[in-house]
């Protein structure tokens, strides 16, 4: 049985795709008919729904039990996630109103003709709203001129895959406004694109792209949405949509023998807070209440990961804990961190122009590098970049050596790990500079046949880096607990000890002020205080009235 959470009565794909079936003879059967009068439409009349909503998703003990359909793009396109016993995997099916051979026959006139009419700046009617208007009068304009009969469902058939196709991405705009994926995965030609579910993982889709000319397109297309430019002199892409995922792709086979491929990391429209990976038992709130004393105090803070482990998503966390007044400066690459903080300047990274110079630079290039040693005349109070690699890091720890607060994200799976890449090539810190690091978060996820979360597994002082490559001396504050799933608080605090010896506050007041914040941290969550606004709301009231907020939310 599906379990249906869709807004429409319909009750299993199946019956979903049996009646549209039937609409569509009755269309063509209508389309025939001599009586058949054609259709006027004086004001522009489709909508599609593309609020965000999110369904509570069942569990299931077993994976051949899972059987749930739910709305993309109501009511055109619907997920439909269920146990195929003859694969003997879970599938994803992508479920689109069906077209009779006479309406594709019409969608591709009028594809032509728009083609030949659109006259609009595609940028200019994003930010307007108008594009979905604007295409539809045109469409209208279209099917007067031929003349054509259509019916009411028909014409709304119709424009939802002018839609799909001018203003989302085409066969995969269903993907994108689902909001528990994470990635969509396109690996070439002739092989089904996956998908990184949040509660199923990962799921083959019935999307396919057979040819590679249609994929090339589409690449293309990817390009144009991000603002950068691909071609077989220069066939990788990296940027972001205008929604804020990123996308990574590659336009030729001479570079991924399969043919063009892509992948797009989709991210969520609010950015999650501390409260939300409270929630999900990503950390404990007495982790984010120290984490929130040492961002107050300008600790220096790494958070380390394998890809796709939630470093970002951590980071941009825990920057919600900056107090308002303060200035932040990020720089990225691509497009990722997403705060809600007035006094911030986001930096973006732009690729350059034409043929390298002697010293391998395009014209035009800013590199992370460029941006990072404008940042530091900007006068910031905190430094974020969205992830160090090469000689941008090396900056970066000056900043840290020169009393900038700085954050970021590194590619290591422990501390060790990440010291000995810091000062070896090609990065080369000397041990002087990585001792500017305060803090190290390392975080994994942990995706197995019964399991699909992410977990921070430690929280490490860095007490002192050894001239000897690799060697750090680093105190474990709060572990992971693999089989109780809970996190361990080991207490004697090098960072507090620093805290008490600046203000003169007393280590045992500074303990117990943490406790105080978890407590209130647990107490946003216990009353839904979730979003964002109101999480960032509180935090910086706190720092104004402390015992206004103690009151409030009922601190013993």
């Amino acid at each position: 049985m599906v379990i249906n959470l869709a807004t429409q009565p319909e009750i299993s794909a199946k019956q979903e795709l049996t009646q549209q079936k039937q609409s569509a003879s009755q269309t063509a059967a209508q389309a025939s008919a001599a009586e058949q009068v054609p259709l006027e439409i004086k004001a522009p009349e489709f909508f599609i729904d593309l609020r965000p909503r999110l369904f509570k998703l069942p569990e299931f003990e077993e994976k051949t039990r899972i059987n749930v359909r739910y709305p993309l793009l109501p009511p055109y396109a619907f997920a439909h996630i269920y146990w195929d016993e003859e694969q003997k995997e879970l599938l994803y099916q992508v479920e689109e109103k069906l077209l009779t051979d006479a309406e594709k026959e019409l969608l591709k006139l009028i594809q032509l003709g728009l083609e030949e009419m659109i006259n609009i700046s595609f940028g200019y009617a994003i930010k307007s709203n108008l594009i979905i208007k604007y295409l539809e009068r045109n469409v209208q304009s279209i099917l007067a001129e031929l003349g054509a009969k259509v019916s009411r469902d028909s014409y709304l058939k119709i424009m939802y895959y002018i839609y799909r196709d001018f203003i989302g991405l085409n066969e995969i705009e269903p993907l994108i406004n689902d909001p528990y994926l994470e990635d969509i995965e396109c690996n070439g030609t002739g092989t089904p694109i996956y998908v990184v579910h949040r509660k199923y993982q990962n799921l083959r889709t019935n999307i396919i792209y057979h040819e590679a000319t249609k994929l090339v397109d589409f690449v293309e297309k990817l390009a144009q949405k991000t603002g950068r430019y691909v071609s077989y002199a220069k066939p990788l892409l990296d940027g972001s949509l205008p929604d804020g995922s990123r996308v990574n792709a590659t336009y030729t086979s001479d570079v991924t023998t399969h043919g063009p491929t892509f992948t797009i990391r989709k991210f969520t429209k609010e950015p999650l807070t501390p409260l939300h990976l409270i929630t999900y038992n990503t950390a404990s709130p007495e982790t984010f209440a120290y984490i929130w004393m040492a961002v107050e105090n300008k600790f220096n803070i790494i958070t380390i990961g394998e890809t796709a482990s939630g470093k970002t998503t951590f980071l941009n966390a825990i920057l919600q804990f900056v107090p308002s007044e303060a200035r932040i400066v990020s720089i990225e690459d691509t497009r990722e961190i997403n705060l809600y903080h007035k006094n911030w300047i986001p930096a973006v990274a732009r690729v350059g122009f034409g043929i390298p110079n002697l010293l391998g630079k395009q014209y035009g290039e800013i590199t992370l590098f460029d941006l990072l040693k404008e940042t530091f005349r900007q006068n910031p109070d905190y430094v974020v970049v969205g992830e160090v690699r090469g000689k941008e890091t090396y900056v970066l720890f000056q900043g840290m050596a020169s009393g900038h607060s700085s954050y970021s994200t590194f590619h290591a799976a422990s501390v060790e790990t990440l010291v000995r890449r810091l000062e070896t090539p090609p990065i080369n810190l000397p041990a002087s500079l990585v001792d500017s690091l305060d803090i190290i978060i390392s975080v994994m996820h942990l995706k197995d046949q019964r399991r699909n979360i992410r977990r921070m597994t430690n929280l490490r002082e860095v007490i002192e880096v050894k001239q000897q490559v690799g060697s750090v001396n680093s105190h474990a504050l709060f572990e992971w607990e693999p089989l109780k799933d809970a996190f361990i608080f080991n207490g004697n605090s090098h960072i507090l000890s620093v805290i008490s010896k600046r203000t003169g506050t007393p280590v045992k007041k500074l303990e117990e002020e943490m406790r105080v914040r978890a407590k209130i941290l647990q107490k946003m969550v216990d009353k839904g205080i979730m979003s964002y606004t109101e999480f960032t709301k509180v935090i910086n009231i706190y720092y104004r009235e402390p015992d206004t907020v103690i009151r409030e939310l009922g601190i013993e």
